[in-house]
């Protein structure tokens, strides 16, 4: 059997057509296949690969690490250095109320134990979500993702969760004393680059505080740099009680996190303890290259860039079949007419080595969200391109 026989018959399946790519190296921004085509990466692995791919400093990191110890004990017992450097490094660039950090190994992980956490602490069970959101796919994520059509052929699922439009005020009288926490992306990534206004936000912080319920931000798409500031949350003008991070945060390697004040974080460890634990999270060595990333992001000032590429892109993404175009740094959403038209310009990218995607709440918009690393010359390739697709078609 050939590479692409065994993938489908002996590897979980996630769609009935998956593109079968058979990748065998990924360098700087892009990606090559077994033939040694070269596609220019439009997507980073879903926000993952902030700084592209092969960035020395982290392979550097990982390289070090896997020579000093892989797993050594369960989560949360052993005084890991690569969870402790990088849980202060973290901390040192955000709220002085988000000061303790919980490792988990992926973002629905850390959704699941941000969930957990608020029940624990404030002793209530209901919470409220917003529809087109995406916060994993594990039992409890899929609670309070904002799609039945993801939903319903799992349920029942966890109960007590109410789906507001996201932007819309009537959601503060919602908010009460049985809440227990607000989940909400800063922007909502899988319903196509969807922005909330800072009044609505700055409304919804307000009301959890009054309330005491416990304002949960996701940033496990959004994070890092990718809209111009290093937490998009900054923007907002608003501190969540919870921050929820991934993709990114493990600079290529699998990490999540949800961050709180210790006071909250404390309530964790005790009736019943060990209040959540996994075996995985908190990886030394992602953390490690996690660490490596985020340093490298910082010193090499990757945001700045942000601002004047997402530019770039969208004075470039001009054409009679573009619909709209919506943005928030290098998130951005191109929208056409139907998702059939979407798909077949994504297939046809695909051929002239162009990687792109969609959107799970918005089929009929393209995804580009490149790693910050790509160059001027980048964009215009992958511009031209796209335009010269849409001319084709």
């Amino acid at each position: 059997m050939n590479q692409r026989q065994l993938f489908l018959q002996h590897v979980g399946q996630t769609s009935q057509q998956p593109l079968c790519l058979n990748i065998v190296k990924a360098q700087g921004n892009r990606l090559f296949d077994a033939d040694g085509k070269s596609y220019l990466d439009l997507i980073a692995g879903i926000s993952v690969c902030n700084l592209g791919h092969g960035h020395p400093r982290i392979i550097k990191a990982i390289q070090e690490q896997s020579e000093r110890f892989l797993h050594v004990m369960v989560y949360g017992e052993f005084i890991e250095q690569p969870q402790v450097q990088y849980a202060k490094r973290l901390v040192d660039h955000l709220p002085d109320s988000l000061n303790a950090v919980f490792f988990t190994a992926s973002g629905s992980e850390a959704t699941e134990g941000a969930m957990k956490l608020a029940k624990r602490y404030t002793g209530r069970t209901g919470m409220i979500s917003f529809k087109n959101s995406y916060h994993g796919s594990t039992q409890g994520a899929l609670s309070v993702m904002g799609s039945e059509y993801w939903q319903q052929a799992f349920r029942p699922l966890l109960p007590g969760i109410r789906q507001a439009d996201y932007n819309d005020f009537s959601v503060l009288d919602w908010i009460g004393p049985e809440t227990a926490c607000v989940i909400a992306e800063s922007i909502q990534a899988e319903a196509g680059v969807n922005s909330p206004s800072i009044e609505w936000m700055q409304a919804l912080r307000s009301r959890c505080t009054e309330t005491g319920t416990l304002l949960i931000l996701d940033e496990i798409q959004c994070g890092f740099g990718r809209n111009g500031t290093l937490f998009a949350f900054e923007q907002l003008g608003v501190v969540p009680d919870i921050l929820l991070l991934g993709k990114a945060l493990g600079g290529g390697m699998p990490l999540g996190a949800f961050i709180a004040d210790k006071k909250i974080m404390d309530a964790l460890t005790h009736n019943p303890v060990l209040g959540h634990i996994n075996t995985f999270g908190g990886h030394p060595v992602s953390c490690a290259a996690g660490l490596a990333a985020l340093e490298v992001l910082i010193e090499e000032k990757w945001i700045y860039t942000v601002a004047e590429k997402s530019k770039r892109f969208v004075t470039q993404l001009v054409h009679p079949k573009i619909e709209r175009v919506s943005h928030r740094g290098l998130m951005i959403a191109v929208h056409f007419s139907s998702f059939e038209f979407n798909k077949k310009l994504i297939d046809r990218l695909l051929e002239k080595g162009i990687f792109t995607d969609w959107f799970l709440f918005a089929s009929n918009a393209l995804r580009i969200a490149p790693p910050l690393t790509i160059t001027q010359a980048e964009i215009d390739e992958a511009c031209h391109l796209i335009l010269q697709t849409l001319d084709e078609s």
